[in-house]
């Protein structure tokens, strides 16, 4: 491991992530200057989340001693990629940018992003069942030489600066920006389903940390290598075990927001039943018992 102050001076520039800043930072900042002409206003804190937490931290894992490093060290390479579809996309949700492109869209552009967001592509990739098995699919190619052709290939490098991170939002803004209307069993579905993937995201991780042979069977780096520099078998250890960590630690906040979710709607269903009569209470349990569920 690099010492503290290495790993923490250590930058470099990646031309593709600092389009990716740019872009990104540049269409929140119109978002939020047509939401205030449409005459609404939005809050600095979301403001503060969304280019502090999520492009400051993605600046961090793109520009620092992951993405400084991450063609020579397969430990920075994964840490990189389970940063940026993970933590990353999580930070930037805070700032809510679906929220703010429903108050400056108006007319066809609000409608064409409802009708994105209500897909089944976005069902799809924002249910809890398509994280863990997307997560596992994508972790075990690890486990192969391929992981070694990609790190390698600088084209393959600037597309994961982008392609990660949008597949990361796109799986965590459904759950972290609350959208759609679901039952409370759903939600409990989803809320086990998440549990269940704290073991299936953690499997490549410890693969990676058990096996005694490299896998990616790339030659060892070679020159004037720095004291700290690990051997390529301790290289795969130490990415196997930032890999299982970032997996479970990173699901923490989707759980959260997932139970935060279902108390409220538990206490919506709890208040639609005091609301109503004794007779139209009765009337439903009759309906129930004669098995009219329509």
């Amino acid at each position: 491991m690099p010492p503290v102050a290495t790993f923490l001076t250590t930058w470099g520039l990646d031309v593709v992530g600092v389009i990716f800043v740019v872009v990104t930072g540049g269409l929140y900042a119109v978002g939020i200057i047509v939401s205030r002409r449409n005459g609404h206003r939005w809050s600095v804190l979301n403001t503060l989340a969304f280019y502090l937490l999520g492009l400051g931290g993605y600046a961090w894992v793109s520009f620092g001693f992951l993405g400084f490093y991450s063609i020579e060290l397969r430990w920075a390479f994964t840490t990189r990629i389970a940063l940026l579809l993970f933590a990353v996309p999580v930070l930037m949700s805070f700032g809510k940018p679906v929220a703010l492109a429903r108050q400056a869209l108006h007319g066809r552009p609000l409608r064409l992003l409802d009708r994105f967001l209500g897909s089944r592509f976005m069902r799809l990739l924002g249910n809890a069942v398509f994280e863990p098995v997307f997560t596992l699919v994508l972790f075990l190619v690890f486990l192969t030489p391929l992981a070694g052709t990609l790190r390698l290939s600088p084209g393959v490098e600037g597309a994961i600066s982008v392609v990660i991170p949008v597949i990361g939002l796109l799986m965590v803004i459904p759950i972290m920006e609350n959208l759609g209307e679901y039952s409370g069993f759903f939600i409990t579905v989803e809320f086990m389903l998440s549990f269940a993937a704290l073991v299936f995201d953690a499997i490549p991780g410890i693969l990676l940390r058990l096996n005694g042979s490299v896998l990616d069977r790339v030659a060892p780096v070679v020159g004037n290598l720095p004291a700290w520099w690990p051997n390529t078998l301790h290289d795969q250890h130490l990415s196997g075990d930032f890999l299982w960590f970032l997996a479970e630690i990173t699901d923490i906040p989707v759980l959260v927001v997932l139970f935060m979710r279902w108390s409220r709607i538990d206490r919506r269903d709890a208040k639609s039943v005091d609301d109503l009569s004794d007779e139209d209470l009765e009337a439903l349990t009759q309906a129930h018992l004669r098995g009219d569920h329509r």
